[in-house]
């Protein structure tokens, strides 16, 4: 049985997600998947513009605790989302396509949620 501050957890990630998505189809691009899985592991979003397939980690922070949240997407992390990337081109049979990695951190501030993309975050 889940306790309430998992539940609560899990509904800010669902909450930064939808917000997420819609903020990216404003910016012009494709929604392929969410919450793709692979192993023990999920990338949020994977979106499309143009030639570009974009794997997105989103990271939500409702509270001020535990610093920024671009900082929770650690080196260890970024190789997970790396995996779960690879296995997604392998499954879907994608050999001759661009990729990249970015995040959206939204944090809850006056009222709001602020959304911060950051395209291109990371390289393996």
């Amino acid at each position: 049985m889940e306790n309430s501050k998992n539940k609560k957890k899990f509904s800010v990630g669902k909450e930064g997600e939808k917000i997420a998505l819609d903020f990216l189809e404003k910016k012009g691009y494709e929604i392929i998947e969410t919450n793709y899985r692979f192993g023990r592991g999920e990338i949020d979003i994977i979106v499309r513009k143009g030639d570009l397939l974009v794997f997105v980690e989103v990271k939500t922070q409702k509270h001020g605790d535990f610093g920024d949240p671009i900082n929770w997407i650690n080196r260890r992390k970024q190789r997970q989302i790396g995996t779960i990337a690879k296995g997604y081109l392998y499954e879907n049979n994608i050999m001759d396509m661009d990729c990249q990695f970015d995040v959206i951190t939204l944090k809850y501030e006056e009222g709001a949620y602020q959304i911060n993309h950051i395209e291109n975050a990371f390289w393996l």
